[in-house]
């Protein structure tokens, strides 16, 4: 039998810790498995997470930069009025190639129209890697995903015209389907992330909300002597940052 939850301090309540300070609505993909636990894992006590999966793309279809242009443009109104709905203060866009494909700009309008529809501060997966890294002050980064070749380019691209220089890079080498992304172990995500990195780098970057790199962060920093930047990990982060958790 499970051992039965602490007792919160404050007043007696063994569930008070998953609710209570704050809502975070999150859009996600609707073939991704798993933005949702690594938020989960990464969320602050007090603090309650609300999701709602978008379609618009082809299950088993390699996610190819027209693919991630298409899913980013398809309508997100009533997602985003299901996630409005629970009343969140802040929303967070769990797709990071949807809005690399098309660069820093798009990415930011994005944002905005997310923000009109709901009425509350938005951050996308793509935005909140910037953000981490500017945090950081970090200029030069080694750049891992399990993107295809093309979209890797375009997230590098992304990458440095908001001021972040790739000085190496890796992909999986081969094109991965939605699940194909998924199913990545946590051992192949620390290959791959191992692979990527350079001397030069001053941190590792590894991107895609649907890759379980928040698992290996602390074993690659250890590894490589540098920090490591996730998708989901920044997404978390910045939420935390805009609601002064």
């Amino acid at each position: 039998m499970n051992e039965p939850p602490a007792l919160d301090s404050a007043n007696g309540n063994p569930w008070s810790a998953s609710r209570g300070r704050a809502r975070i609505g999150i859009v996600v993909p609707f073939s991704n498995t798993n933005l949702e636990p690594d938020l989960m894992m990464l969320r602050p006590p007090g603090v309650s997470l609300h999701f709602a999966r978008a379609g618009g793309y082809e299950l088993d279809a390699v996610p190819d930069s027209d693919q991630m242009r298409g899913f980013a443009l398809a309508s997100l109104d009533e997602v985003i009025g299901s996630l409005a709905a629970t009343r969140p203060d802040l929303i967070l866009y769990g797709c990071t190639s949807a809005t690399l494909a098309h660069g820093p700009e798009f990415d930011r309008e994005f944002a905005e129209r997310i923000r009109a529809l709901a009425g509350v501060p938005t951050v996308t997966a793509a935005g909140a890697l910037v953000e981490a890294l500017h945090a950081q002050v970090v200029e030069r980064v080694a750049f891992g995903s399990p993107y295809v070749e093309q979209l890797n380019r375009e997230a590098i691209a992304f990458l440095s015209t908001s001021g972040v220089e790739t000085v190496s890079s890796a992909h999986i080498g081969t094109d991965l389907g939605n699940y194909g992304q998924g199913e990545l172990t946590p051992d192949q995500v620390f290959e791959l992330g191992v692979r990527a990195d350079s001397p030069q780098a001053q941190a590792l970057v590894l991107s895609c909300t649907d890759m379980r790199a928040v698992e290996v962060i602390h074993r690659l920093e250890a590894a490589l002597g540098k920090p490591v930047v996730t998708s989901n990990q920044a997404l978390m982060r910045s939420a935390i940052e805009r609601l002064g958790l």
